[in-house]
């Protein structure tokens, strides 16, 4: 008989807890428009269509690639559909390309009324998010994966946003671009610690593996300090962005487990964690930019 999953798990394999990963860019780049009298509400909402059918179609994307390559065969993380045998990698590879599809999507209409060329800048983060474990040589497998992260979820997420409704780009959009990034990989960082074991045993190289467990949760820590220190930044386009300094108590107990030492399921509530810091940084700044502006 094939594998039937439910639709509660299709629903987790989608990852909901890396949601945050796609909407909190979009809310930072929307205070960025803010700032420069640009916001545009239905924009803005294209936009966020676009990065949580991009990031679930990443996810899906993943699942499928690591499940056939046989990654997902022993892990400590979340449930995979095609790894634990749930879903036929076909049914897996079919959401993927719808997600990417509905991405794809709005992206163009989002780019037609905003700058054509930006048309071009979409396709390259499709091609990136089947990349990541799709193809051949798949760059999530040499450690380049926080990379990614950071370019995809951070600058062109936040940069796009705040672009496609000001029409131009600022030192606050930058720095609210490199701040959601750090956040953002640090999620990967978090979730790729949680891994290494297993990594190591099927062969796939992320920057975790490569700098070992130790080094790896002092970048965790250094990526979560670059984004509040991004704030105190923000601080000179309005004091109002103090009020960011809010999601400090969720960083401090997100990085409570990766500083103890912690491993396997444990530092799951790392990446829900990290999330709820990128997404209350997000609203309080972006907040505190449309009231200062």
């Amino acid at each position: 008989m094939a594998p039937v999953a439910s639709f509660a798990q299709w629903v987790e394999g989608a990852r909901p807890r890396t949601l945050p990963n796609a909407i909190a860019p979009v809310i930072a780049g929307t205070g960025g428009a803010a700032w420069l009298h640009g916001a545009c509400w239905w924009k803005a909402l294209l936009a966020l269509l676009v990065a949580v059918a991009m990031i679930i179609g990443v996810n899906y994307a993943n699942d499928y690639s690591d499940g056939i390559r046989g990654t997902d065969d022993v892990r400590a993380g979340p449930l995979r559909l095609v790894g634990s045998k749930l879903a036929a990698p076909r049914a897996v590879l079919s959401a993927a390309l719808v997600s990417l599809g509905v991405a794809a999507a709005a992206g163009v209409v989002l780019a037609w009324f905003s700058a054509p060329w930006l048309i071009v800048v979409g396709a390259l983060c499709i091609a990136g998010a089947w990349l990541y474990t799709g193809g051949s040589k798949p760059y999530g497998y040499l450690g380049l994966g926080e990379v990614a992260v950071f370019v995809f979820f951070g600058l062109v997420a936040v940069l796009g946003t705040q672009y496609t409704q000001a029409l131009r780009v600022d030192w606050v959009g930058l720095a609210l671009a490199v701040a959601m990034g750090s956040l953002s990989s640090a999620v990967l960082v978090a979730n790729n610690l949680r891994d290494i074991p297993t990594d190591k045993e099927s062969g796939k190289i992320t920057l975790a593996v490569r700098l070992g467990d130790a080094r790896t949760r002092l970048l965790y820590q250094a990526l979560v300090v670059v984004a509040f220190t991004l704030t105190l930044v923000l601080m000179l386009a309005t004091p109002w962005c103090a009020v960011g300094l809010v999601a400090a108590p969720l960083a401090v107990r997100a990085a409570g487990p990766v500083r103890k030492g912690l491993g396997g399921k444990e530092l799951i509530p790392v990446l829900r964690d990290t999330g709820l810091t990128m997404l209350v940084w997000a609203v309080a700044v972006a907040a505190a930019l449309a009231f200062g502006g």
